[in-house]
């Protein structure tokens, strides 16, 4: 991929995840710097509808596509109906449900569940998305982790394994794909403050969806792999990752 493709923004994108705070931040961002074209994919619902009038009021051709995270087999029509349309330049996987730890521990089931929307319906979805994109020849495909899957941490260990996992399949993703004209960037975002996460503690670092959606623009421009919000953590976590077990289990994360 030459420079000038690496500092492109995207004209059209799919987000997966189409009621996702950060994802349509990033797609408000983006439409104000050219983009035209936006589909949302979720789970038909008022809450789909909104927001693609809310993005359509911005002056984006903006379309709905039914999409389900934990209905895997039904992810190769939905994104072929979306790419039968038309090339699309950016595919942003925003989908992902935090759980609760203390409820989830005590039902397996509930545990399951996070692991399958973040993990697997991510790495089924990832790979459809990939192959698309590389059929027509260009385009990235931003994949929003999380520093919860840095290292284990007792507050939610489910949930961060399966950012972990998601974490891991997306470098490998990208490896797989260099030199095709294809990119993953990989965004690992700190405790984001959401309505999902509303009532939780703040915790440090704590970040908005629209600083994602600036980090994400950034990232773009510059042709980066991965990134982090805020881009501090990536020394925290550098921290944290060769700390001994035993301290990190006295420290209040």
């Amino acid at each position: 991929m030459s420079v000038t493709d690496a500092l492109a923004l995207p004209k059209s994108l799919l987000v997966l995840g189409g009621t996702s705070e950060i994802g349509l931040a990033t797609a408000r961002r983006l439409i104000a710097r050219g983009a035209r074209t936006v589909w949302l994919a979720g789970r038909p619902s008022p809450a789909l509808d909104r927001a693609a009038e809310d993005l359509r009021a911005l002056g984006a051709d903006v379309r709905t596509v039914g999409f389900d995270a934990l209905d895997p087999a039904a992810h190769e029509a939905a994104l072929g109906k979306v790419f039968a349309e038309g090339p699309v330049d950016l595919v942003l996987l925003a989908f992902g449900v935090l759980g609760d730890q203390a409820h989830d521990e005590r039902e397996p089931l509930r545990a399951v569940r996070v692991a399958q929307t973040n993990y697997t319906g991510a790495v089924c979805a990832g790979l459809i998305a990939a192959s698309a994109l590389q059929s027509q020849g260009h385009g990235s495909l931003v994949v929003l982790s999380a520093t919860a899957g840095e290292r284990a941490r007792r507050a939610d260990f489910i949930y961060g394994s399966s950012k972990a996992g998601l974490d891991t399949f997306a470098q490998g993703l990208g490896d797989a794909l260099y030199g095709t004209g294809v990119r993953v960037m990989v965004v690992r975002p700190a405790f984001v403050r959401t309505r999902m996460t509303a009532g939780r503690p703040r915790e440090p670092f704590a970040t908005t969806p629209q600083a994602v959606a600036t980090a994400i623009e950034l990232g773009l421009r510059r042709g980066s792999e991965t990134v982090w919000v805020p881009g501090v953590l990536r020394l925290v976590t550098a921290a944290l990752r060769h700390a001994p077990r035993a301290l990190l289990r006295r420290l209040p994360l």
